[in-house]
């Protein structure tokens, strides 16, 4: 039983310590991949599932100033901009302050339009909302991101508790 328990333990030990290794580098990657991937998509008349739904909110935030088609185009740069940024690690402050302003972005259909982003009100979500939702995930890796900009690492270490 022991040699079991001792076996298992080290290959946890080994996870974790790759875990810890590598977790900051596949997470700045695969957001910079989303990014990438649906300012791309924005790119495309009609390609975006949340074209129309930005193209709105924006709308409604510069005051109908702007032409559909230049937000659209804003959108999908600043969204490619952000992916390259994280993929690239370059200039990571600005990315993730462009990151952070994006996704408050991504969040004003809550007050604008809150009966085409809920089918039931306040907790049946609509295609939308879930696109929506989805982008705390992203809120939350971009503040992971952010503790390592001075150098934060992961501690593969187990914290020893005292008491």
């Amino acid at each position: 039983m022991k040699t079991k328990e001792n076996a298992f333990n080290k290959i946890d030990h080994r996870l974790t310590r790759w875990m810890a290794r590598k977790g900051i580098l596949l997470l700045r990657i695969s957001i910079g991949v989303v990014f990438v991937w649906f300012g791309t998509l924005k790119f495309f008349d009609g390609v975006s599932p949340a074209q129309d739904l930005a193209i709105k909110t924006i709308d409604i935030i510069t005051f109908g100033l702007i032409n559909d088609k230049i937000i659209l185009i804003g959108l999908a740069i600043l969204e490619v901009l952000i992916g390259l940024g994280l993929l690239i690690n370059r200039f990571p402050r600005e990315t993730l302050f462009l990151l952070y302003l994006q996704m408050a972005g991504t969040f004003t259909p809550l007050i604008f339009f809150t009966s085409e982003v809920f089918t039931s009100f306040p907790y049946a979500l609509s295609l939308e909302e879930q696109y929506i939702v989805k982008n705390i995930i992203i809120v939350s890796a971009g503040i992971v991101l952010g503790a390592t900009v001075r150098g934060g690492k992961l501690n593969p270490e187990p914290v020893k508790v005292q008491g």
